[in-house]
């Protein structure tokens, strides 16, 4: 049996000291300094996930804000719009003596697009010889740039001989899909109110009357907009392009806004209107009150 034995190197001071071996040594830190294969292979797949999982939350962020923005670009159209028809009817005074009050249902294709024509004390006076009456009107109509409807509001501080016409018209909202007023004459809801042409009222004598003259205690608005308004270029021929998002569903409901504005001077009027007769006369139905029924 062979016996092996260290090797020695004589220092300088004489004294033997042991050397190591030289191959056992460098297969030994070359084998601690390394990764193996498994663990680089884990390595790249963490890495992956945590990658993919950034992609994911950053996409839904993305996706969420532009879901949002125009829905708040929406909500805060409609709070405007809401408010300022509620200021006027809130002030509303009849509009002319033949037709103080108009309200009338119409249709454009499919789309409800409701008519509103009042006067109001609702105005600030700009120029000399105006007060604070005011003819407003309340009407939808296509955006020529857009190709959207747009509600718009028609103005005349002056009293013109025709209460449905001049003025100035200015736009409130856009990107609608219908508007509808409701009006409540302190008994019942009527989806229209007045009469443009007068000699219908006297023609068809079995039609209610009490949506046909005077002022209406309450006017319901309802507003759809389009929940995700997009700007809709018109092409050469002036028409505006119809193409839809394919990221938006096209079928996706409209968001919906509903407010009551009570007419205080309509009110008013009526309350101090002897009880129990109309304006012609005639015996007041029971169970008209005067106030909205809560």
């Amino acid at each position: 049996m062979r016996i092996l034995q260290p090797k020695f190197l004589e220092a300088s001071s004489g004294i033997p000291v042991p050397v190591k071996d030289v191959g056992q040594s460098c297969s030994i830190s070359s084998s601690r300094g390394a990764f193996t294969l498994i663990e680089v292979v884990i390595s790249a797949a963490l890495m992956a996930l945590i990658i993919v999982s950034a992609y994911l939350c950053l996409n839904a962020a993305v996706a969420s804000q532009k879901m949002i923005e125009p829905r708040a670009t929406v909500f805060q159209n409609a709070r405007v719009a809401m408010a300022l028809m509620a200021a006027d009817l809130r002030c509303a005074c009849p509009l002319s003596k033949d037709s103080p009050f108009l309200g009338m249902h119409r249709m454009i294709g499919t789309v409800e697009a409701d008519n509103l024509d009042f006067a109001t004390h609702n105005y600030t006076p700009r120029r000399p010889r105006e007060g604070d009456y005011c003819q407003v009107s309340f009407y939808l109509d296509k955006d020529p740039e857009s190709g959207q409807f747009a509600l718009y509001r028609r103005r005349n501080p002056m009293i013109a001989l025709d209460p449905l016409t001049g003025g100035t018209r200015e736009e409130i909202a856009n990107g609608l899909l219908g508007l509808r007023f409701d009006y409540y004459d302190g008994y019942d809801w009527y989806e229209s109110w007045g009469e443009v042409d007068r000699r219908s009222k006297a023609q068809n004598s079995r039609r209610e009357r009490y949506n046909l003259e005077g002022m209406p205690q309450a006017v319901r608005i309802t507003l759809w907009f389009d929940p995700n308004p997009k700007t809709k270029p018109a092409d050469s021929s002036g028409a505006a392009a119809a193409s839809a998002s394919p990221e938006q569903p096209a079928n996706e409901p409209p968001l919906v806004f509903q407010t009551v504005a009570q007419l205080n001077l309509a009110t008013a009027l009526q309350n101090a209107s002897p009880s129990g007769s109309d304006t012609n006369g005639q015996s007041a139905p029971s169970g008209v009150s005067g106030g909205i029924n809560q």
